[in-house]
């Protein structure tokens, strides 16, 4: 039986997240909203991640007119966001009224697709998002932080992809941030997780390591509904398999896309023009291009393993990163085993460059890893032995319960804080999220309506985690 296999472009939010830190301007995708919105993807994933972040904080823009904006030129098609479950788009969990605040504006604004995950795959820190995105008629996508080690099972994975389903979920994703996923992996985990749970099933998973068409394929092979790919000037390297091969791929098969590549060769074009000026910007950097397996030999995703460097390099230890590298995985199986992506990649990382620098394991540790390992970030996948919590907590209470339970409502409050500064009701969720940056924003955007031009100064190429 055919099955016409779904296709979300990431060209407007993770492919330049991936390529260019998150600096592709809304003036730059304006030109080619319509041709995206007359493909026929399934979704075009445009909003979330870094993106609200990185409008504010560099490029003076509103990340709600961006939306609004992307949705009057894409009438057609289903818009997505990525969504950190209760930290929303901030670092921080969040009160669950300010996130039924920020549910409600984002779905009134235009979002059709919330891809909500959570980096523990803690349940309890997804449902307040899943509740509130139905509430709002949303289209709950639930994903799966994807990882390594040796709890990480196909069973694993299918108990938690039951969770997702009895949650309310949607579809699930597979999400692979940190390309680690290889072909064969990719086929046993699908066909596990289909034969258990009768749910979409779509795949998100990065060409760092090279290997990325490959595991859509067999993914695809083995059942998968719908794939992420990037339309190929943004595509490959730290990004995602091309749109157009994965489209000719399947051309002509059963899981034909349905999608004309004569009409996507004119948006190559666009965007090849675009990634052009990139380059000569020094916002594409060549080293974001090539392919580097050295996540699947450390079972480290690539940008963990930079900071790790960095960090021994700062403190004059670079001879020290093999060791440092062998700790990582003692300090995770110390801490409950937590997948290595943001925010538990930073603090497993931080905390076994200071084991290894201080010549004694946690002879020192770092306020974020003590509060991961009291149950603050959520609960890990495997329990933490109670000596190892006590000899890191000492006698502080863990927390057992839903993190988000022990904070009291915050949106009056945060309202009042922004009064000064807001013109829309959505001012106040930009004001939640980056207090200080969007401060800056505010007052950049009220002198631009008195007619004095904020030059922006700032060309710091930082890059944010997904």
């Amino acid at each position: 039986m055919a099955k016409q296999i779904k296709i979300t472009e990431t060209a407007l939010r993770d492919a330049h997240q991936s390529l260019l830190a998150t600096r592709m301007t809304t003036e730059d995708m304006l030109p080619i909203l319509k041709k995206l919105d007359s493909i026929g993807f399934y979704s075009l994933e445009c909003w979330g991640g870094a993106t609200f972040d990185s409008c504010l904080r560099f490029l003076n823009e509103d990340p709600w007119q961006r939306l609004r904006t992307i949705k009057d030129n894409c009438p057609n098609t289903k818009l997505q966001m990525l969504f950190r479950g209760q930290n929303m788009l901030g670092y921080r969990h969040y009160a669950d009224d300010v996130l039924e605040y920020f549910v409600q504006k984002t779905v009134a604004n235009g979002m059709d697709i919330i891809r909500i995950f959570d980096a523990l795959n803690d349940i309890k820190n997804l449902q307040s998002a899943i509740r509130a995105a139905k509430r709002e008629k949303a289209e709950v996508q639930v994903a799966i932080s994807y990882t390594t080690g040796p709890v990480f099972t196909d069973e694993y994975y299918v108990e938690y992809a039951k969770r997702i389903r009895d949650a309310g979920a949607d579809t699930i994703c597979i999400k692979d941030m940190a390309a680690l996923l290889t072909p064969y992996k990719t086929e046993s985990l699908v066909k596990a997780i289909k034969k258990e749970v009768d749910l979409p099933v779509q795949i998100h998973t990065h060409y760092t390591s090279g290997l990325a068409s490959m595991c859509l394929l067999k993914c695809i092979e083995a059942g998968a509904d719908m794939i992420d790919t990037a339309i190929s000037p943004l595509a490959l390297g730290t990004s995602h398999a091309p749109t157009e091969s994965m489209v000719a791929a399947l051309e002509g098969t059963e899981y034909d896309t349905g999608i004309d590549l004569v009409a996507l060769s004119e948006i190559r074009e666009y965007f090849m023009t675009l990634r052009e000026k990139y380059i000569k910007s020094g916002l594409i950097d060549h080293k974001m291009l090539a392919t580097d397996a050295k996540a699947l030999i450390y079972q480290v995703p690539g940008g963990m393993l930079s900071n790790l460097l960095s960090q021994l390099k700062q403190a004059g230890k670079e001879d020290k990163l093999t060791e440092v590298l062998e700790e990582v995985p003692r300090v995770r199986q110390d801490s409950g085993y937590p997948p290595l992506v943001t925010p538990t990649s930073q603090i497993v990382g931080t905390q076994a460059v200071y084991n290894v620098i201080m010549g004694e394991r946690y002879k020192m540790c770092t306020n974020e890893f003590k509060d991961m390992v009291a149950g603050k970030y959520g609960t890990t996948p495997v329990p933490i032995d109670p000596e190892f919590r006590k000899k890191i907590i000492g006698d502080m209470e863990p927390v057992t319960c839903r993190p988000a339970d022990l904070l009291p409502p915050e949106l009056e409050k945060l309202r009042e804080e922004a009064k000064a500064y807001a013109q829309q009701e959505e001012d106040v969720l930009s004001y939640a999220m980056f207090p200080k940056v969007s401060v800056d924003f505010f007052e950049k955007r009220r002198m631009a309506q008195l007619g004095v031009n904020p030059v922006l100064l700032d060309k710091d190429k930082k890059t944010y985690p997904i």
